[in-house]
């Protein structure tokens, strides 16, 4: 019998979202259950011994952690999204592990307060982006023509300049062509798209307000 597959989920967390694109992309059937994070159900913390999202149940099993719950889908379900080859596939999942680090900096972008943290951010998220460029072939995908993991991967930090664009241009990701290419077929990947609801930049923004970020305070300006 196959276990069925439930997802918990945040509505604004990039993690889940990795998570929703392999499983859109393999065509596994789930069923999705979002929670406030900020008011954790008593059952969610029973299941996650970290207290975060995303938690695959599958059946009355509890898998966290996001790349824990990739290569659980990697293992058991069709449509496989990491490489055939062994040193490609750990080159990807190494890659994997740098795409948590840009994330690790879009939350410090998005939670900075003050104007130094917030430059201390966009030079070390420029870099990063910078070193990613250079090893990118973005044709259309990460590694040319198929889509893989760490395409899934990225598509939730590139999600977050989308609502960035609108405040204004901080140089991030400008004069990285081969950036600009991925970013544009992963925005226009229905797995993508459907990886979070109508409501998401409003829920960012929102998150931002709720933070003090000094983001928001640049709304309609151009970084200097």
């Amino acid at each position: 019998m196959v276990e069925p597959l439930k997802l918990v989920s945040h509505r604004l967390c990039p993690y889940v979202q990795r998570a929703v694109v392999a499983l859109k992309e393999k065509g596994v059937p789930f069923e999705r259950i979002d929670i406030d994070l900020n008011n954790k159900p008593d059952w969610f913390l029973k299941i996650s011994p970290l207290g975060k999202t995303p938690v695959l149940l599958v059946g009355d099993k509890a898998i966290f952690e996001s790349a824990v719950i990739l290569e659980y889908l990697e293992e058991t379900q069709p449509k496989p999204l990491h490489p055939t080859d062994a040193v490609a596939r750990a080159e990807h999942r190494a890659w994997i592990e740098f795409g948590s680090a840009v994330l690790g900096d879009i939350w410090g972008l998005e939670t900075a307060k003050d104007e130094a943290a917030f430059k201390a951010k966009v030079k070390q998220s420029e870099e990063r982006f910078a070193r990613l460029e250079a090893r990118l072939v973005a044709a259309p995908w990460f590694d040319g023509e198929a889509l893989s993991l760490v395409d899934a991967v990225f598509a939730p930090a590139f999600r977050y300049f989308d609502v960035f664009d609108e405040i204004g241009d901080f140089g991030i990701l400008a004069g990285k062509p081969k950036i600009a290419r991925w970013r544009k077929s992963l925005r226009e990947r229905a797995s993508v798209r459907e990886a979070v609801g109508a409501d998401y930049p409003e829920l960012l923004r929102a998150f931002m307000r709720k933070h003090d970020a000094y983001l928001l305070k640049l709304e309609g300006q151009a970084a200097a």
